[in-house]
């Protein structure tokens, strides 16, 4: 292997297919950590090495080693699960986890504060439950997103069995996982990965599904994405995107969030055979000596949109037909019910920043492990952080919502503002943060909404996101008002979305306190209070009176005629 390539293709290339000595590290009781290959691998098996970050200056001074602990992330293609499935997620969080449950932003759930002996049981147990972790993170395709609210049952249906066979043909084929944690019988002989190599990916690779015109998975914002096109109920196919992106790095010029290029149109029994077709041309070109510049994003705008693309429909076998039109009006999720075609309703709950656990005025945790007691339809995740109660029967819905009501779980109380917010975890746990975020945003949020009522926008609907670093999990890059964290308080500032998430954001201010940034807020509602348009939204007029230069959108989208800039 090429001695320039980063120490982690190394790591990958000589794990025996993400065995490392992941049985051992597990075993050592002289320390609550990983030995440090291990602490990477991990991270294919679902799990993420941490520390309590604000422990870690007091047990340095006493020469203690960091308070280690683990997150977990499942795979749950979609964000489906049963009510007895989410009973057993909720008995593992409490018994092997830190009693919480995190909803997140790839539509799935994660466990955090789990102790290395409690690694095997704990995956051991979701299995019992028929979820794994397989992919919920590392350098592979990860959970795959769908639009969970299914008003149209039939079509739904359909685009979310594809996009759980999509996430079954991407899986790795390694047994390493089952050798490990379910205590498969060891792999005798040869064993090859068809579609990863002994090294995977370059980094991670992330999916999602939509349903127009609902863009609640940001759809542009993925590696690769998939826009289900419909004749009625039925699926046509779907219009193919690839080379999305929030990531950045701050301080160099060459990271940057970008929003996916359309490839075209595939019928859908083409749609396993594009998405291997770009997975590997990024296995294959991607850059695997720099990790800040190994995401598919980079490898499109290096060989250049037409070369990629050719190399797509190579692999394929297949040439992409013209995109066909698709409509986004939001990005958002729709609260409160909504009657489905099939008869039957479904409830969007509020769980700010998808946080599940019992506090003062929001005891959520019991909440759901009542409704998960009674429903007799399904739970689905919302990439916005929330859940949804689905499938409920007309005689039933009466006893879901007085459940979920006394519990704090919906949205009914909460401003539109905070409605749309989202957050990433952010401290203690992630090891990447420069800046609170899913701690603080609520308070934030609290003197946001006052500023917004005082100028008369408290039923404004805002799309508003923080991010505790540029990595943007909680893709804050195409939010109407963005926060980026900087170091300890302090955040970037970034306008113009458009409110559907087609449209990148611009940098306004930089490394911004909070009185700072309540400040600019305070002027920028005066202003939009006074001088906005009929029906025009906060990123709309922030762009049109010059705050922030103009930002790309998509090739085709509601605006085909702007052009993409991808910077």
């Amino acid at each position: 292997m090429d001695a320039r390539v980063n120490e982690n293709e190394l790591i990958k290339a000589g794990s025996r297919y993400l065995r490392g000595t992941l049985k051992e590290s597990i075993a050592d009781e002289l320390t609550g950590a990983l030995a440090p290959a291990d602490a990477q691998l991990c991270k294919f098996h679902g799990f993420y090495e941490q520390d309590d970050r604000d422990h870690r200056q007091d047990r340095a001074e006493r020469y203690l080693e960091p308070q280690y602990d683990f997150m977990l992330r499942a795979r749950l293609p979609g964000g489906v699960c049963t009510p007895a499935q989410w009973l057993a997620i909720d008995g593992i969080s409490s018994t092997l986890g830190n009693g919480t449950i995190r909803l997140t932003t790839r539509q799935t759930f994660q466990f955090h504060g789990i102790l290395k002996r409690n690694l095997k049981p704990l995956i051991q147990g979701i299995n019992q439950a028929m979820i794994d972790s397989i992919g919920g993170c590392g350098d592979v395709n990860r959970n795959v997103l769908c639009n969970p609210n299914p008003v149209q049952s039939a079509l739904h249906a359909q685009v979310h069995d594809w996009a759980r066979r999509i996430s079954e043909h991407l899986l790795p084929r390694t047994r390493a996982y089952h050798e490990i944690w379910l205590d498969g019988e060891p792999v005798e002989g040869a064993e090859s990965e068809p579609l990863y190599g002994e090294t995977y990916l370059p980094r991670k690779f992330k999916t999602a599904v939509a349903v127009p015109p609902h863009n609640d998975v940001d759809v542009y914002t993925n590696d690769l994405g998939f826009i289900a096109i419909a004749d009625g109920d039925r699926l046509s196919g779907f219009n193919c995107l690839a080379g999305g992106g929030m990531g950045t790095t701050h301080g160099d010029a060459g990271t940057y969030p970008r929003l996916a290029d359309t490839l075209g149109f595939v019928a859908p029994d083409q749609v396993l055979a594009v998405a291997e077709a770009v997975l590997t041309t990024q296995r294959d070109f991607g850059n695997r000596t720099s990790r800040r510049h190994a995401r598919l994003k980079y490898t499109i705008d290096r060989m250049g949109l037409d070369a990629f693309k050719a190399e797509v429909q190579r692999r394929a076998g297949l040439r992409f037909a013209p995109a066909r039109p698709a409509v986004f009006t939001d990005q958002g999720d729709r609260y409160g019910w909504v009657q489905g075609t099939d008869g039957r309703k479904h409830l969007t709950l509020y769980l700010e920043n998808g946080r599940v656990a019992d506090r003062p005025g929001a005891p959520s945790m019991t909440g759901l492990r009542e409704l998960a007691r009674v429903h007799q339809g399904d739970f689905r995740i919302t990439p916005n952080q929330n859940l949804i109660v689905a499938g409920v029967a007309a005689d039933r819905c009466a006893r879901i919502e007085s459940i979920a009501r006394a519990h704090g779980l919906l949205a009914e109380t909460r401003s539109p503002i905070r409605q749309s917010a989202i957050a990433c975890v952010a401290f203690p746990t992630c090891p990447q943060a420069m800046a609170e975020a899913e701690r603080y945003f609520p308070e934030l949020l609290d003197q946001i909404e006052r500023l917004a009522a005082d100028h008369g926008l408290g039923d404004c609907p805002i799309v508003m996101r923080m991010t505790g670093c540029p990595n943007g999990c909680a893709r804050p890059f195409v939010a109407e008002v963005g926060l980026v964290g900087k170091g300890p308080g302090r955040y970037n500032l970034l306008f113009g979305g458009d409110g559907t998430g087609l449209r990148l954001n611009r940098l306004y201010r930089e490394n911004l306190n909070e009185s700072e940034i309540l400040t600019v807020l305070d002027g920028l509602f005066r202003r939009f209070a006074a001088a906005r348009e009929p029906g025009e939204r906060l990123g709309d007029f922030s762009l049109r009176v010059g705050l922030v230069s103009s930002v790309g959108r998509p090739s085709v989208t509601n605006s085909a005629e702007v052009p993409h800039d991808t910077h």
